[in-house]
């Protein structure tokens, strides 16, 4: 699908890219070989030379290219082509306030590994590890963890990124993670009920208590928002294949959901619903 993308192109939006398909112009290829376009002279010029620019990052690998130049909604395009090469990233913090908060877990499933950083522990080690991945797979990290990552450790970080709540919006699904999980009946199992709220008080219990089942317990929710997004990730694909601009493309296999290396404590929830319940 990537090869017939040409909405990237400087002067091509969403409805000239339909336009072209509709033409039978449904590769860079076509373009590049010079078949006719409903286009002007001038903008053909433009794409032919753009659609050389592209299949040359493509051959190269180069999926920061794709990332700077595809539109958001449309970034799960180059999914297949990268995929190998990408990083599940999910911070917790203890709120949103990026100049006063801090950052107190991360989460990093690599499709082979799951990588944990706990503030005070390891959490410099991140910095290095996540230069290592080209393309990065998020949940509203375009406008929360990436920006929060980088104010935080004083760093940029280039890699492409799917974020996929944008990925999704284009197909009619909003809401939140943990809804956007149940509409394809996701169960995240002793995690289940937790959230980005729970998160800061389960960290609190942990800092204030030296309370270890806490932190085990926010590393468990944690990774479950990590290691999930790569078959949301997958399932966003195979439906926005099923659009009439895909040309029978086969649908990715879902994948294999690791095992939590943490436990989520019931008990430490109870806990702290009921002091928190109580008015503290």
């Amino acid at each position: 699908m990537l090869k017939s993308t040409f909405c990237h192109l400087p002067g091509v939006g969403a409805a000239t890219e339909e336009k072209l398909w509709k033409a039978g112009i449904v590769e860079w290829s076509d373009i590049i070989e010079g078949r006719s376009a409903p286009v002007s002279v001038k903008k053909l010029m433009a794409m032919q030379k753009g659609c050389a620019d592209s299949l040359r990052h493509l051959e190269n690998g180069d999926v920061e290219w794709f990332g700077k130049n595809l539109p958001a909604a449309v970034q799960w395009r180059m999914f297949p082509y990268f995929m190998d090469k990408a990083a599940y990233i999910d911070i917790e913090t203890t709120g949103t306030n990026f100049d006063y908060c801090e950052i107190t877990t991360i989460a990093l499933w690599t499709g082979s590994e799951i990588k944990t950083y706990i503030n005070g522990r390891n959490l410099d080690d991140f910095a290095a590890d996540i230069a290592e991945f080209p393309l990065l797979v998020s949940f509203n990290g375009k406008c929360f963890d990436i920006p929060f990552i980088e104010k935080f450790f004083g760093i940029r970080i280039n890699a492409a990124h799917i974020d996929l709540r944008f990925v999704f919006r284009a197909l009619g699904i909003t809401g939140g993670l943990k809804g956007i999980e149940k509409h394809f009946g996701i169960n995240r199992g002793d995690a289940e009920g937790l959230d980005g709220f729970f998160a800061v008080l389960l960290w609190n219990e942990y800092e204030k208590y030296a309370d270890e089942k806490a932190l085990e317990t926010l590393l468990a929710y944690n990774v479950m928002d990590s290691v999930n997004l790569e078959n949301l990730m997958v399932r966003a694909y195979n439906l926005h294949i099923k659009g009439p601009c895909c040309r029978e493309l086969d649908p990715l296999e879902q994948r294999a959901v690791p095992e939590n290396p943490y436990k989520a404590h019931r008990d430490v929830v109870d806990k702290i619903l009921s002091r928190h319940n109580g008015g503290f």
